[in-house]
C-alpha cells in the first residue's frame, strides 16, 4: 500500500530535475566568479582621478588657511608630479631670494654699506646701478655657483623639493613642527615676494625707498 502512494518517477522527470540542479549550480557558480572578480576592482571613491589629487595628498606643505591651495589661474590643472614639484622648487628658490632681498632693501635704505667704503647710495635701486662691474660679476658667479651645486644635489635619490640641506633624510612632514616650519617658509616667502615688487614699484614711480610701501598714498 505504501509503495502503490509513492510517486513514480519517470526518466522525463529525473531529467528535468537534473536540469534544474545544474541550472542552480551555475548560477551559483557564475555569481561567485562576479564576486570574486568585484574584489579585484578598484574602489571608486579611493581613486585619484588626477596628477594633481595624487600631488596634494602628498604634500601638505604650502596648503595653509584661509585660502587653502591658492592656484586662482588653474596653472597646476593636468600637470604631472614632476612638474608640480618644478613648480615648488621655483616657488621656494624665489621666496627665499626675495625674503633675501627685502632685508637687504632696508640694509642699504638704512646707509649701511659693508662694502665699496660705504660708497654707493642710499636707494637701493641706484646703489645697484652703481655698483662696479668687479661687483657683479662676482655676484653673478655666485648666484651660479649655488645653482650649479642645487642642480647636482637634484640627483641623490629622495630629493624633496626646496631641500638643498637634506633635512627631509632625518625628518619628514609627519611631523607637526617641522611641518610647521615648512609652511612658516613658504608663507613668508609668498609675502616677500609681494614686498620686493612693492618697494621696487614705489621706488621707481615715486623716488620714496623709506620703510612704507606706497607711502606717498597714505599722506
Amino acid at each position: 500500500l505504501e509503495q502503490r502512494n509513492q510517486p513514480k518517477i519517470t526518466h522525463q522527470s529525473l531529467h528535468i530535475g537534473l536540469s534544474l540542479n545544474g541550472c542552480k549550480m551555475k548560477l551559483a557558480l557564475l555569481s561567485a566568479l562576479v564576486a570574486s572578480a568585484s574584489a579585484f576592482a578598484p574602489a571608486k571613491t579611493a581613486s585619484r582621478t588626477t596628477s594633481l589629487n595624487a600631488w596634494l595628498d602628498d604634500n601638505a606643505v604650502g596648503i595653509t588657511a584661509p585660502v587653502g591651495f591658492f592656484d586662482p589661474l588653474g596653472l597646476s590643472k593636468g600637470k604631472s608630479d614632476q612638474i608640480m614639484m618644478h613648480y615648488r622648487e621655483a616657488e621656494l628658490k624665489h621666496g627665499r631670494v626675495a625674503m633675501a632681498a627685502c632685508l637687504g632693501w632696508y640694509f642699504n635704505a638704512g646707509g649701511v654699506h659693508p662694502a665699496f667704503n660705504s660708497e654707493l647710495s642710499n636707494d637701493p635701486l641706484e646703489a645697484a646701478a652703481q655698483l662696479p662691474l668687479v661687483g657683479w660679476l662676482q655676484f653673478v658667479l655666485g648666484c651660479g655657483a649655488i645653482e650649479w651645486l642645487a642642480e647636482q644635489i637634484k640627483d641623490r635619490p629622495g630629493y624633496k623639493a626646496g631641500d638643498v640641506l637634506g633635512a627631509s633624510y632625518w625628518v619628514d612632514d609627519s611631523d607637526e613642527g617641522w611641518l610647521d616650519y615648512q609652511n612658516r617658509e613658504m608663507n613668508n616667502g609668498r609675502l616677500a615676494m609681494l614686498a620686493i615688487m612693492g618697494m621696487i614699484t614705489q621706488d621707481l614711480y615715486f623716488g620714496d625707498y623709506s620703510d612704507k610701501i606706497f607711502k606717498p598714498l597714505l599722506n
